[in-house]
């Protein structure tokens, strides 16, 4: 087996919601991915898993727990460290796209490399590179409002590549598109797990989309209740879900 990237034990994550509320969402969270794995996370509206997912983006801290990152303990980072983490080893890509409204499609693609200190000339060749990836390139100059959903997903993937990251965090990349267009966004990241090795964790309620990928870690009510991998068939519960 390859080398575990995430890391996770007893993740625990509880919202105060003033004195003396609280409200725990995950309860005793622990899992593994390995490098160049394509893995989901898959549960119902409710379940816990985009809690799950700010964690392992670095986007929110646990309340409880051990959370490691290439090794490295994500609650010794700064929020400077993690800021870099998020730009250099983890590229996103969300449900509802979040492209910069007032910027190309070309300029949404080089932000993450001009937070990085790329010189201009090599993020315009990279993006130039990266949307020509994704089939957009005719649409490089285009204003995200000029383009269909599926067009600003890909957008979006590519911006994801921007500083070739290790890892890719796609949470629900195919809710807001229809079915052909979102068979588009898919096919777009099995060729970046196949032949460009990332890892790539999949966030999504959808179980067929989770079936395409290679483990599939099922989350109910704030618990790991089954995971499944689909190379090995080998299968584990963890906990009943109710």
């Amino acid at each position: 087996m390859s080398k575990t990237v995430i890391e996770m034990h007893d993740i625990v994550k509880t919202y105060y919601i003033g004195t003396p509320n609280e409200l725990e969402v995950l309860h005793g969270i622990s899992l593994e991915i390995h490098e160049g794995e394509f893995v989901s996370i898959v549960g119902a509206s409710g379940s816990g898993k985009s809690t799950l997912m700010n964690i392992i983006g670095a986007l929110d801290h646990q309340t409880a727990g051990e959370y490691t990152l290439d090794g490295v303990p994500m609650t010794e980072m700064n929020s400077r460290k993690l800021s870099q983490i998020r730009n250099r080893k983890i590229g996103f890509v969300f449900q509802t796209f979040n492209l910069i409204p007032r910027s190309t499609a070309q300029g949404n693609v080089e932000l993450p490399m001009l937070y990085a200190g790329i010189p201009k000339r090599e993020r315009s060749k990279r993006a130039k590179e990266l949307l020509a990836m994704v089939e957009m390139s005719e649409r490089a100059k285009h204003m995200p409002n000029e383009l269909s959903g599926g067009q600003k997903q890909r957008v979006a993937i590519a911006r994801a590549m921007a500083n070739d990251p290790a890892i890719i965090l796609a949470d629900e990349p195919t809710g807001a598109l229809d079915s052909n267009t979102g068979r588009l966004v898919m096919d777009i990241f099995h060729e970046l797990h196949k032949k460009q090795g990332k890892t790539i964790i999949l966030i999504t309620h959808n179980n067929e989309l989770a079936e395409e990928t290679e483990r599939i870690i099922t989350i109910h009510d704030g618990r790991i209740v089954q995971e499944r991998d689909k190379r090995t068939g080998k299968q584990e519960v963890q906990h009943e879900s109710v």
